[in-house]
């Protein structure tokens, strides 16, 4: 079999047990991998009475044919399983290592269940298990995790691993990789979920090889690829994501003090990548065959820790009116070391503030002064989250929650979508967002669609859009969201990086690359196909959870508000049009759902018990 081992491992925590599941050409073809394969797995192992931290919530872990094969970004691995933060599915990926070793090893993926009776680790070493004591590494930081087990498996390595948030299972903790480098699978609370079964870390090794269908000409697409995304992507090595924070404020995309104010020019320019890399960059880091390395590595205290990215810049900078370089670095180092999502930390402790600003929360609530603009509280704040403590107990419950708890009219101010906050791009700068964000299948995320680059500066002949569309217009955008939420499903299986197809990767050479690693000959119809039935099981998953279209609602602060100034002064998206325009494209019936027809057509007709009785 080209491109996969075949192979899933099935692991009972609790019991201690394990087996090992086979799959064929078929079905690989059906899933493809990475997101395909989680969902349709969290389908089978998972019902809609399932708790997210309860044992029976299954945890799925899968990398993608192009793992191991050298094709440029395709070391990333997905992580799904069922949300402790927003109730419907989660689905986090990374890069760095882990997948890499994790296919190595000789499992394409892991189903793990059950809940272990004291904090354990898993081994995963030439297509077997073994089931290892974490009583010592329990209680320590992602880095210092890291370290140990590095210690102890001295030969080529992969490994993920939860902070204290993770073991505290607090909804916002992430599942991270690479010690300081901190790759991180952060988005809707995975980390609580691996948190919950007991379960510290992952290490991955093994001698299996890739087998590729013509490895030959693979090796020469992948290099004339390569040297393209060097020369394409040279910014983003120099400068990081981050790199972006100027023309964000500047077009009216940057999220400022709680997505109030609209522009921050002058504010903004100490926490640029640019500055960054004058000041405190020392090296830069790429995950497994990138050829990009946009990973940021900067020096605190004369130690070499993973830097901020876009998101973290200004989630936990602009967001929360901080533009100290030194304070966010330090809150993102919090945040990595405890094993907490940047971007919802940063919005809550944002959410925060403007409660204390208006006096809903003060220092009997909060034990300090949380004031705009206050680096050190950002800091404090995110250790409290991490740790579940004080205020950050209620905090890390997620906005939604936290709203709810505190009350007093806390909830008008909370920012997100069906619980996850939104990631630091506005739906009043790039409208496209709006349908995209409260579309997506895991809450307000970016990269469910990724539309936006197609809106700031980047063509895509291959969809339909030879040119970049007005980012002002509402108009073709539920389309467009469709049309992108189907090709990046197949990315996300594929587990390439959605920045490599922003930079130069098109589906010309993603469809060669398939054929050269499996053999198949694959029609832009099939592949597309195959994007929305992943997408279209995703939303099953969701409907069996209880969202339907009543839930497709964007924060009034982003949908009602102007910024008042800046690059998106007065412009709002027209939430309705865009939704009526997507589902009239997407042929769901009128709750949102899709129909019987679209299970028989897509070949998911086993999971139509997920539907919801009329």
């Amino acid at each position: 079999m080209k491109g996969y081992n075949g192979k899933i491992l099935l692991a009972d925590l609790g019991e201690k047990a394990s087996r090992v599941l086979d799959f064929d050409d078929d079905f690989a073809r059906k899933w493809i991998g990475g997101s395909g394969m989680g969902v349709h797995f969290l389908l089978r192992y998972c019902t809609p009475r399932t708790e997210a931290l309860s044992p029976a919530n299954p945890l799925v872990i899968f990398t993608g044919p192009f793992q191991g094969t050298g094709v440029p970004t395709s070391g990333r691995h997905q992580i799904t399983t069922k949300s402790p933060l927003t109730g419907v599915i989660c689905e986090s990926d990374a890069g760095g290592t882990f997948g890499f070793h994790l296919k190595r090893s000789g499992f394409d993926g892991l189903i793990l269940l059950g809940r272990s009776a004291e904090p354990v680790y898993l081994q995963l070493e030439n297509g077997e298990v073994f089931f290892r004591s974490a009583q010592d590494l329990w209680g320590l930081d992602t880095v210092e995790t890291d370290a140990e087990l590095s210690r102890r498996h001295t030969g080529p390595h992969g490994a993920v691993c939860i902070g204290p948030a993770g073991e505290k299972m607090v909804p916002l903790a992430g599942i991270f990789s690479d010690g300081p480098d901190a790759r991180a699978a952060g988005r809707g609370g995975a980390g609580a979920v691996m948190g919950s079964k007991n379960l510290k870390a992952i290490v991955a090794s093994g001698r299996n090889f890739t087998d590729c269908f013509d490895r030959k000409a693979l090796t020469g697409s992948v290099s004339r690829k390569n040297g393209e995304l060097r020369e394409k992507g040279a910014k983003l090595s120099m400068y990081g994501t981050a790199g972006g924070m100027a023309l964000a404020e500047e077009m009216g995309d940057l999220p400022i003090r709680n997505w109030s104010l609209g522009s921050w020019t002058e504010e903004v320019k100490p926490i640029t990548g640019q500055t960054m890399a004058e000041t405190i960059l020392s090296g830069n880091y790429g995950c497994m065959a990138c050829p990009i390395r946009c990973g940021r590595v900067v020096s605190l205290d004369g130690v070499n820790v993973g830097g901020p990215e876009y998101e973290t810049m200004a989630m936990l900078g602009s967001n929360c009116m901080v533009s100290d370089l030194d304070a966010i670095a330090r809150a993102n180092d919090m945040c990595n070391r405890l094993g907490l999502d940047t971007i919802s930390t940063g919005s809550v402790i944002g959410f925060a503030m403007e409660l204390f600003e208006r006096g809903i929360v003060t220092t009997g609530d909060t034990g300090m002064p949380i004031r705009w603009g206050d680096g050190e509280a950002v800091v404090e704040l995110a250790r409290q989250i991490g740790m579940k403590e004080s205020f950050g107990k209620t905090l890390g419950l997620g906005t939604r929650a936290a709203a709810r708890r505190i009350g007093g009219g806390a909830e008008a101010f909370a920012v997100h979508v069906n619980g996850l906050e939104l990631p630091a791009h506005d739906p009043r700068c790039f409208k496209s967002l709006a349908v995209a964000y409260v579309t997506s299948s895991r809450g307000a995320c970016h990269l469910n669609a990724y539309t936006y680059p197609w809106e700031r500066s980047a063509s895509f002949p291959e969809l339909g859009y030879p040119e970049k569309l007005d980012r002002t217009v509402d108009e073709g955008k539920g389309e467009m969201a469709v049309r992108f939420q189907n090709l990046m499903s197949v990315i996300d299986s594929l587990k390439i990086c959605k920045f490599a197809v922003a930079v130069d990767v098109n589906i010309a050479d993603i469809l060669e690359w398939i054929r050269l690693v499996t053999g198949w000959k694959m029609s832009m119809g099939e592949l597309m196909e195959a994007g929305e039935r992943i997408f279209t099981a995703r939303r099953l998953f969701n409907a069996g959870n209880g969202l339907d279209r009543s839930a497709d609602m964007l924060p009034g602060r982003v949908e009602y508000e102007t910024r008042g100034s800046g690059g998106s002064a007065e412009t709002l998206p027209d939430l309705q049009l865009q939704l009526e325009e997507y589902y009239r494209t997407r042929g769901w019936d009128q709750r949102g759902f899709p129909t019987q027809g679209d299970l028989d057509r897509l070949g998911i007709q086993e999971f139509a018990n997920w539907l919801p009785r009329k």
